[in-house]
């Protein structure tokens, strides 16, 4: 083990190195915070200049002097720095009760004063104080009674800000057996960071800094306490956190109001923090509308969007237009610091505009999912999203400071998804076990598997190649093997009518509901199309109203930009349920995934779906695709969640990603159009109303030989 260094907003940067110099030197283990936590007092907020947890030596927090006392009365402020310190950090643990013994804290906190050099008078040093020279706290350090090792997992959850990640529910009634039970374990499991979602929340570098891991590793939690943390200590600071799916505004707002409250024990103050979506809309403002209106343009809206750039073009379109605006301009500063979640949904144009707005050293942080979008060629480099300048040199840089803070943090494990469900989702997303031809996509760069929490059980990861992968153990946590069961974390289920799927789905909801001691906004029910997610809700709502189940459409109803509503199950479309989660996910209509066309979206869609769930997913769907669906997620458990396949060339890269490129709804129109035609020449030629040999000679031939291609 060593120490390791989490590098907060230090206010003396020569102060904290040269204590860490010195820690590194006597310590070969715990966890040393710079400029971390701000503590709430009676007056105002204190900043700990650096905070040492160790279990061999305890609980330090370290003052950074600013120069000499040179009088008795400086001393009686150094003195009273420290009691201030004491008094502010026994103040903020012992409500904690597991870190209490009685009435008291479990273990003393300890405090010092460092100077550049030794200073003459000093107060003798104590047991739980010290005053002197940096170079000799060292020794004072080594003498200190050791932490209680039940004790530091409690007080880093407390330091960390992250007991609030528990749900304000209490889960008071429910037995340790019941699904109900199994997830308030869970929840209280979650309220610990491991040591790189700590480095991503707390870290602060002078410039931008890219936060990337799977879906489920933390990345919204670490944003929204970054956030939290910067405001509470810069509280003149204007800081913008924002998002690509509005349905994740009341999952970020609750986030960033508990994480500041633990800070501050107040609430953030509106017009400084400012939680907003990276479009906005006519009724809540958002980023490219706040920019806009500080360029002096006329904010765009979806129609005009649409309508100009296509429908996937939209966002991108207009914040291109905004560009050619500010370009070359004076703009002003709009924020001190930007936080971007979802970044992988989000166009280079909007980055671009973020850094344009954005105050030197321009401290723009942005999440990414990796491997989220399972067709992507290669993770956009900061290149890719903010440019370069005319000489070809970056625009942007996240090349870490030698003793700084880390600016490219991998997240490697996933908290929110079990490992089954994970291995499921890969399998179906690329096509793994497809009984004829072959994946649908792949990642450019093979190696992006172990960046995610695959191992390399056989074979190589290496183009042409075969290759076996497995989740590595190290890569989720241990309380899901511990609490769930791979066959009842996943489960899939193949019904003949879509009127059969929605009454189980009901029944299974019911049974959820009771037996299970879930509640209501612990479930939620995905939808994978958003054209017909209303039309497609109405049957599902009125098999759970059989069971007297309240239930809703997210965005129909109620706000857009809320998903859950106490008492009611919610449903969503995929776009809605992005960036969200659930215990119990209903991943309905399956079978859609194999249709012909589109496929990689269709999959995709599938593997969103799946992904959205923090412990169990039911897939469900009908009809003989679904017999399908159901093949490859029995491969897949019968090859023990692994993965194997043939690592495809650059070559055949090239070509899956031809064949499988996605063509617009305009195209599935046609296709099905044709379907319809070559379906009915079949039942006339079938009934003798049209013989073969009546077509054009021409147009047989060339059908037989489409057929017969088999690459086609």
């Amino acid at each position: 083990m060593s120490l390791e260094v989490v590098y907060g907003g230090s206010r003396n940067g020569a102060a904290a190195h040269a204590l860490v110099d010195v820690l590194r030197s006597v310590l070969d283990s715990g966890i040393v915070y710079l400029g971390y936590p701000v503590l709430p007092t009676a007056e105002d907020r204190l900043v700990i200049d650096a905070l040492l947890v160790s279990e061999k030596h305890g609980l330090v927090a370290f003052g950074f002097a600013d120069g000499l006392p040179d009088s008795s009365d400086h001393w009686d402020d150094v003195v009273k720095e420290q009691d201030d310190m004491y008094a502010a950090l026994t103040s903020f643990l012992t409500p904690y009760e597991d870190l209490r013994h009685g009435r008291r804290l479990a273990f003393e906190p300890h405090t010092a004063t460092l100077f550049a050099s030794e200073p003459a008078d000093a107060p003798s040093t104590a047991a739980d104080s010290f005053f002197g020279d940096v170079n000799r706290v060292g020794e004072w350090l080594t003498a200190l009674p050791a932490l209680d090792s039940a004790v530091e997992r409690p007080l880093q959850a407390a330091l960390q800000r992250v007991t609030t990640i528990k749900p304000t529910k209490r889960r008071s009634t429910v037995t340790d057996s019941s699904r109900g039970g199994k997830m308030r374990q869970i929840e209280r499991e979650i309220a610990n960071l491991d040591r790189w979602q700590r480095q991503a929340a707390i870290e602060s570098p002078e410039g931008p800094q890219r936060i990337r891991g799977l879906a489920g590793s933390g990345k919204t939690v670490v944003l929204a306490l970054k956030a939290a943390y910067w405001h509470t200590q810069n509280p003149q600071w204007n800081i913008a956190l924002t998002f690509q799916s509005r349905a994740l505004y009341q999952h970020i707002d609750d986030l960033v109001e508990r994480f500041t409250f633990e800070h501050s024990k107040d609430r953030p103050d509106p017009d400084r923090m400012h939680i907003v979506h990276s479009w906005g809309s006519r009724d809540r403002a958002g980023m490219y509308m706040l920019m806009a209106e500080a360029a002096g343009a006329v904010p765009r809206d979806f129609n005009y969007a649409q309508a100009t750039h296509g429908r996937e073009g939209a966002f991108a379109g207009i914040c291109r237009e905004l560009l050619e605006v500010v370009r070359g301009r004076e703009v002003p500063a709009l924020f001190d610091a930007i936080l971007i979640d979802e970044a992988q949904d989000l166009p280079p144009e909007f980055f671009q505009l973020a850094y344009a707005f954005c105050a030197p050293p321009k401290r723009i942080v942005w999440g990414f999912d990796e491997l989220q979008r399972l067709s992507e060629a290669t993770m956009p480099s900061t290149d890719d999203l903010f440019g370069t300048h005319p000489n070809g040199q970056s625009v942007v840089s996240i090349e870490r400071v030698e003793d700084g803070p880390q600016r490219d943090v991998v997240l490697p494990r996933c908290y929110r998804n079990t490992p089954w469900a994970l291995a499921v989702a890969h399998a179906v997303g690329l096509g793994i076990y497809r009984p004829q031809g072959g994946l649908v996509q792949h990642p450019d760069e093979p190696n992006l598997w172990r960046d995610i929490g695959y191992e390399v059980r056989s074979g190589e990861l290496v183009p042409g190649h075969g290759v076996t992968l497995a989740r590595a153990s190290d890569s989720s946590p241990d309380y899901f093997s511990e609490l769930l069961s791979p066959a009842d974390a996943v489960l899939v289920r193949k019904f003949d009518i879509q009127a059969e799927q929605d009454e189980w789905i009901a029944g299974e909801i019911a049974t959820n509901l009771t037996t299970d001691q879930l509640e209501h906004d612990d479930i939620l029910i995905v939808l994978p199309d958003a054209y017909t997610a209303k039309t497609r809700a109405t049957g599902l709502g009125r098999a759970l109203a059989r069971r007297d189940i309240p239930s809703h459409l997210s965005g129909v109803g109620t706000s857009q930009d809320e998903l859950r509503r106490k008492g009611s199950v919610a449903m969503a479309h995929i776009w809605r349920a992005k960036g969200n989660e659930a215990a119990m996910v209903y991943a309905v209509d399956a079978h859609r995934a194999i249709e012909r066309v589109n496929q990689v979206t269709r999959r995709n869609t599938l593997f969103t779906a799946i992904t959205r769930s923090r412990a169990w997913v039911r897939i469900t769907g009908f009809g003989d695709d679904m017999t399908q669906v159901a093949a490859e997620i029995a491969a897949t458990v019968a090859n023990n969640y692994e993965l194997t396949f043939t690592v495809p060339t650059s070559e055949q890269l090239a070509e899956i990603r031809h064949r499988h490129r996605d063509r617009g709804r305009e195209h599935e129109a046609r296709v099905r159009q044709v379907a319809t035609n070559l379906a009915e020449l079949e039942r006339q030629m079938v009934e003798n109303q049209i013989d073969l040999n009546e077509l054009p000679p021409e147009l047989r031939t060339r059908l037989i030989e489409l057929l017969r291609d088999d690459d086609r």
